[in-house]
């Protein structure tokens, strides 16, 4: 008996696999857990109706990077979004842990640097499959991350409050 799987079923598959790095990604951009969930949301119906390397491992991890992080920049780029304001700015300020701080500080950096960095040190990319991942150059991947990490020393050496 042959073990074919449908493409929902695969889909199925690895929406669990890799549900974490999807939400992840997208909370990592959008710093909104009802935005990151929406396009959490849209990249499993991507991975339905487009073609996506389902049935190439190598390529999927990547191809679903790569889509998070469009339909992230298209989320920002959004006209609804534009006119809404996050309701973190109006909540008091508490206790923040350690890997909120980090975050943080990473959000703080430009969004051209802020992916190369997570998927560096979050996701424990290597330059060259961050280069691969984002269609950039090896060389531009290095050098944002050489900036992000400058910028990020200077940050905390002035000890600007985050």
């Amino acid at each position: 008996m042959s073990q074919n799987i449908s493409k929902t079923e695969k889909a199925e598959q690895v929406v669990r696999l890799y549900a974490d790095m999807i939400y992840r990604i997208a909370l990592h951009n959008l710093k909104n857990e009802a935005d990151a969930q929406d396009i959490f949301q849209e990249v499993c119906l991507t991975l339905l109706t487009k073609e996506a390397p389902l049935f190439n491992d190598v390529h999927l991890k990547h191809w679903l990077i790569r889509v998070t992080i469009n339909k992230c920049k298209n989320f920002k780029k959004s006209l609804w979004q534009q006119r809404t304001e996050s309701l973190a700015d109006y909540l008091p300020d508490g206790e923040i842990d350690f890997e909120s701080q980090v975050l943080e500080l990473i959000y703080s950096l430009p969004q051209k640097y802020r992916n190369v960095v997570y998927l560096y040190y979050c996701e424990e990319y290597t330059v060259p499959e961050i280069a691969e991942i984002l269609g950039e150059n090896k060389n531009t991947v290095n050098s944002k991350l050489q900036r992000a990490r400058k910028r990020l020393r200077t940050i905390l050496k002035e000890g600007d409050d985050i």
